[in-house]
């Protein structure tokens, strides 16, 4: 097993937002053969095909350039409205496009999130999934993970206040470090 580089993509822009104190913690606990990069998305132009030629923005140029260059890609989301945030969508989109060179191509991925609410994110995530598949992203099946009423264990500092989600989490990423190993 050799060391992988991940991508991390956080749906939320806020700055105090439970899922980048949830995509932190994941790297913070990640084992030593995974490496974390919360790669920041809200400085994207939305996607316009007009913008999408020989030059497109560099912003779009260093995200595909960033994504192609790593092992995988995990996704951290919220919910909103039922569905993924319009940030995500949107790198998702830039991240497709043009037709034929996606960076998405066979790229190992997983899906979770967390939520003040009770469902964790749940159907933002199984969204998620959906257009994952539509991009021919190979997505982790199992184990899924979405942190319900994360706001109470998930403290200010980025800390998890309980041993049995923090171990939950690592074995998350023990099943993806060995997802990835498996289709890299």
């Amino acid at each position: 097993m050799s060391e992988r580089d991940v991508v991390v993509l956080v749906g939320s822009l806020r700055r105090a937002s439970i899922n980048l104190r949830l995509a932190k913690v994941l790297q913070a606990i990640a084992p030593t053969r995974l490496t974390l990069d919360i790669v920041p998305i809200g400085d994207l132009p939305l996607y316009n095909q007009d913008l999408d030629t020989e030059k497109p923005p560099s912003a779009w140029a260093a995200f595909r350039d960033r994504v192609r260059r790593s092992d995988a890609v995990l996704f951290v989301t919220p919910e909103y409205n039922r569905s993924l945030p319009a940030a995500l969508k949107n790198a998702l989109e830039v991240g497709s496009r043009p037709y034929g060179k996606s960076v998405w191509e066979n790229k190992p991925g997983a899906v979770t999130g967390a939520s003040p609410g009770l469902l964790g994110g749940s159907a933002a995530a199984l969204h998620l999934r959906q257009i994952l598949v539509s991009v021919n992203v190979a997505v982790l099946p199992q184990p899924e993970v979405y942190l319900s009423s994360a706001d109470k264990f998930i403290d200010e500092a980025g800390l998890i206040s309980s041993d049995a989600t923090n171990a939950f989490l690592g074995n998350f990423l023990d099943a993806f470090g060995a997802w990835v190993d498996k289709l890299a």
